[in-house]
């Protein structure tokens, strides 16, 4: 399937390539949309298989739904596992990441009294499930201490630190959404498996927007939704389980076949009846996005990035609070203006401007994340930064 002709031998392609990309998106309306990290848009071509798909089933619902369009799954998830560096039979989906760490977090087997390390700054659903663990099974749950901005190298000491001879888990999280900071998790899941310590990667933002094997990561539980930068349809989602902890992890929901055939305990249909049409537009998604290449879709993010941060550093008080001296950076920044209320500022945007971002607060941390994606361009970038000024004032 071929989207676009692609000039891979261009250092600098300018904005031309990308304005024909663009075209093959939704318009966004009404808003200038630079929260993507939360839900990205699809292409066109994915939005229609999912409607096409959802026509189809309307015809015969119980049959092809169940008969024909499952018949694909297998094939997705060979696709997906190429993407990825994974095997097909390590591959569960479901409907997103919080879904996929959910399996993981109530699945491990653990005894009272066993530690489950995580961070202040993992996603709050997965500290909740740890939590819920914590009062209602005696697992112990310890916070890891660093900041956001620290360096890999104090932030894999302070795990050190953090580990004892009862820690079991180790949650990580690869990509922090509150600011886009990336974990050197690849270190950490190797010290990890030196103390013979579990890892749960929570891969929901960097899945698609940059290269990730999961054969190198080695971790033992690597989550990720679909419907962000891979660009599926909403309602996305892929859990990739070791082949050596399968056999040991119980599902969420309890399967339908007994027994179940392992990989198969996890995925989506263990939830009764649910919407096919959805999964129907992971195909053209993979397809799309593998015609653009996650290498170069990575240095788009990053150079819109860096774009919008070189204009917006200007504005007096204009703080950021992501590492940008990086090659791991991708599309999530989070900036402040010293002295404003940000809650604020990201409604003026939104109702006088039309650009619509994200307020994001954590710990010691407020501002408002920007998210661009690869249908934007740096005209896109100039609106934001000019509305951003105009609102300032």
């Amino acid at each position: 399937m071929n989207f676009f002709a692609v000039d891979r031998s261009a250092e600098d392609e300018g904005e031309t390539e990308w304005e024909r990309i663009r075209a093959q998106y939704p318009l966004q309306e009404p808003f200038l949309n630079l929260n993507n990290a939360a839900v990205s848009p699809p292409p066109l071509v994915v939005e229609e298989a999912m409607v096409d798909a959802y026509r189809f089933i309307s015809r015969n619902p119980d049959y092809n739904m169940w008969s024909r369009l499952d018949t694909a799954l297998p094939g997705i998830k060979r696709e997906l596992a190429e993407l990825i560096d994974c095997s097909p039979k390590e591959i569960a989906l479901n409907r997103n990441s919080s879904e996929g760490l959910s399996t993981a977090i109530f699945g491990i087997p653990l005894a009272k009294g066993d530690q489950v390390l995580i961070s202040t700054w993992d996603y709050p659903s997965v500290r909740a499930g740890w939590l819920q663990r914590q009062q209602r099974e005696g697992v112990e749950v310890v916070n890891c201490a660093f900041d956001l901005l620290d360096s890999d190298e104090n932030i894999i000491e302070a795990y050190l630190q953090a580990m004892t001879p009862r820690t079991r888990v180790l949650q990580l999280t690869h990509m922090y959404h509150w600011n886009g900071r990336v974990l050197p998790v690849k270190r950490l899941c190797e010290i990890a498996r030196e103390r013979n310590i579990m890892t749960i990667v929570d891969g929901a933002q960097t899945f698609a927007q940059m290269r990730v094997s999961f054969r190198e990561l080695d971790c033992d539980f690597f989550v990720t939704s679909l419907h962000k930068w891979l660009g599926a349809p909403v309602g996305n989602g892929m859990l990739i389980v070791n082949d050596r902890q399968i056999d040991r992890t119980w599902p969420l929901l309890a399967p339908f076949d007994q027994p179940a055939l392992r990989i198969d305990k996890f995925d989506h249909w263990n939830l009764g009846t649910y919407n096919s049409a959805v999964q129907a537009g992971i195909a053209p998604a993979i397809q799309f996005h593998k015609a653009i290449g996650a290498d170069r879709m990575h240095a788009r993010l990053r150079e819109l990035t860096r774009y919008w941060v070189g204009l917006a550093q200007e504005i007096p008080g204009f703080r950021l609070h992501t590492p940008t001296d990086t090659d791991s950076l991708g599309a999530i920044i989070l900036f402040s203006i010293d002295g404003l209320d940000m809650k604020e500022l990201e409604r003026d945007l939104r109702e006088k401007h039309q650009v619509h971002v994200k307020y994001r607060t954590v710990e010691h941390i407020e501002g408002l994340r920007v998210s661009p994606h690869i249908y934007m361009l740096k005209s896109d970038l100039d609106a934001f930064v000019t509305a951003l000024r105009s609102a300032l004032k």
